[in-house]
Parts: C-alpha cells; structure tokens; sequence
C-alpha cells in the first residue's frame, strides 16, 4: 500500500514537472535569462564611449532601434552595450558578449579588429560584426563604407565657402582609415578651390577633447576658417574652441564641419538673447543604418559572415547632414553635381595620400 501511494505521488510530480516545462518554453526565461524565441544583440564600443555623440553613439542608435522594433529590452536577452575604457577592455568585453549568449555581438571601431578576430577564432558557432574594417573569419561580417566619398562632399563646401582661403583638418589617430578622410576632403576642396590650402594635424586619440580643443585654438589663430573632425570624441574639444571664439565675437565667421552624424546640435552657442550655430555641416556617416541591416539579416538567418559590406553614396551610407542651414543654395547645388560624378564613377575619390597627390595633378 505504501508502495502504491509513493509511485502515484512520483507520477504526479513527474506530470507536473512536465506541464512546467512545457511552459517554460513558451516563451519563459531559460537558465541564462534569455527568452528562447527571441533574437539577441549587443555591441562594444570603442574608447570615445557610447556618447562620443559621433561614431559610437551612431552605432547604438541603430542597435536601440532594433531593438525596440523587434520589441526587445535592454539588457540580456534583448539589446545592449560595453563601454571599452582602454584597447585592453575589448577581449574582455567580447567575451563578456559571447558568455552572455547574445546572438550577434558587434565591435565597434577600427581599432577592435585583433580583439574581434581572436574571439571569432575561439567562438567559431558565434556570429559576430566588426565595423570600419574587415577580419577575414567565416563568422564575422565586416562593415566598411566610403569615408572619402562623403569627406569629398563636405570638402565642395569647405572649398567654396572658405573666405581665408585656409581649411584645416583635425583626424584622431593617423590610420588608414582617418585616412581615407583626410584624403577625400583634400580632394574635395582641392577640386573646387585650387587656392585653397588644407593644414592637416592628428590629435593621436579619439577620445581626448582637450586636444582637440588645443589644434583648433593653433588653426583658427592662424587665419583657418572651417575645420573638418574626424576624431572622435577628440572632434568634441573643435566645437568647444570654435564656441568661445564664437562668443567673443559673434560677427567672426568661424566654422566646424562635424563628422559620422548630424552635429548641428555641437555646434549650437546662445550669445545674449541670440542663438548661433557654429556647424557649417557634417559628413554623416550612417553607421546605424548598417548596423540595422546587419543585425536584421542575421535575424532573418541570411547572416552575412565572411562578407565585406562596404556602403557609399548609392546605399546613402554617407553625405551631408540633413541639417544645412549654413549652406547657400548654389553650394548645395554644386555639391549635388559632384555627387552625381561620384556616383557615375567620372570622378574616383582619393582613399589615401599617394592617390590624392595623383588627383590633385590631373586638375593642374
């Protein structure tokens, strides 16, 4: 009899363990804190933070975004982020990704590519995407765009609105990639101003507004009129100088021309009653546009590993900021020209110095 009673409890619980389960899959929390049917992604971030208001920030846009089109929460088992401090956070945060079970796990920034394909190599089943350069692994989609083509852009407008004749360029750290920046604004303003003169200096960080702040002190009390950033967090400390020159004198002509998104809001300075704008305009580069895409395609399973997607001007993955307040109209219009030879291919942009020097000849 005792027998009896103790197998019937045991089915029992058996039958409700099983109901429990049964539950649990639908939709529950696993063991992890993931819900089984939903897609998972996460970033980390380079050492300008996720408010660098530039390129990191870009990127989280697009990832916040999905998320909250997909209907996923912040945190794990939705959406969410690292703050990389130093190069020595990225294995560390990647991997932090990977034990957290996120589905698809970005780097963000060029300087991530050895921490990205170290941990693809040791997470082979893990899909990961690395932007603003290419790890060659079958479970890493790399996303690049066309900087110099979008820099070209913004360089027209330096060219034909410079009233010194002098532009400078502030890069972060003096890669290939800020390169390609460089190069393709030298290009831009070289083409449509040959008297124009491009003073170039790198900061050495992305994330060093001070120095940014202190080129720009040197270029502007140099006669400099406009300056393009590409640096990051650096870029903030160019807006800061072009500020406090603005706001003791208010009828200086003094510009910043932002980078990787609409800046305009960085360039905004209250002087009395009056609010000026100091941001002539930016190249925006769409950094959360990509990320999107990439982030939905995996979802979809068509994740794009081993591929480098590279975005231009036709996939409007760069140009000039919407805002374009500062812009006379026969500038913007001739910036529409040079755009439609871009994209035609009767001008190729120049991707480093070697190729600028060879574009500048040809106008000569």
């Amino acid at each position: 009899m005792v027998k009896k009673r103790f197998g019937w409890a045991l089915s029992v619980l058996f039958a409700a363990g099983t109901l429990l389960s049964a539950c649990g899959g639908q939709g529950g929390d696993n063991a992890g804190g993931k819900k089984e049917d939903t897609f998972s992604v996460a970033m980390v971030t380079d050492v300008g933070g996720v408010d660098d208001r530039s390129f990191n920030q870009s990127a989280w846009e697009g990832l916040q975004k999905f998320g909250k089109d997909n209907g996923l929460e912040k945190g794990r088992g939705g959406y969410d982020y690292l703050q990389s401090t130093s190069d020595a956070d990225y294995p560390t945060n990647l991997n932090k990704l990977v034990r957290n079970d996120f589905d698809l796990i970005y780097g963000i920034g060029y300087l991530m590519g050895d921490a990205m394909k170290e941990v693809a190599e040791q997470n082979p089943k893990k899909h990961f995407a690395i932007v603003d350069t290419v790890v060659d692994a079958p479970n890493v989609a790399s996303i690049t765009f066309k900087e110099h083509e979008g820099s070209f852009l913004v360089g027209v407008v330096a060219g034909l609105m410079t009233k010194t004749n002098k532009v400078g360029f502030v890069g972060g750290m003096e890669i290939p990639l800020i390169e390609k920046f460089e190069s393709g604004f030298r290009a831009g303003v070289k083409a449509v101003n040959p008297k124009a003169t491009v003073e170039v200096q790198y900061a050495g960080a992305f994330d060093q507004a001070d120095k940014g702040k202190a080129i720009a002190s040197s270029m502007y009390a140099s006669g400099i009129d406009i300056i393009y950033h590409a640096a990051g967090g650096t870029g903030n400390g160019v807006f800061s100088e072009a500020k406090d020159l603005k706001k003791k004198d208010p009828n200086r002509e003094i510009w910043v021309i932002g980078v990787d998104k609409d800046q305009a809001p960085e360039g905004e300075v209250k002087i009395g009653d009056k609010t000026y704008n100091v941001t002539l305009t930016s190249m925006v580069k769409r950094v959360d546009v990509a990320v999107y895409d990439v982030a939905k395609r995996a979802q979809a399973g068509d994740f794009p590993g081993g591929q480098a997607i590279e975005y231009g001007l036709p996939e409007n993955g760069v140009g000039i900021a919407p805002t374009q307040d500062n812009i006379p109209d026969d500038v913007l219009k001739a910036v529409d020209e040079w755009k439609e030879k871009i994209a035609n291919g009767e001008v190729k942009v120049p991707t480093n110095r070697k190729e600028y020097e060879q574009f500048a000849a040809t106008l000569k």
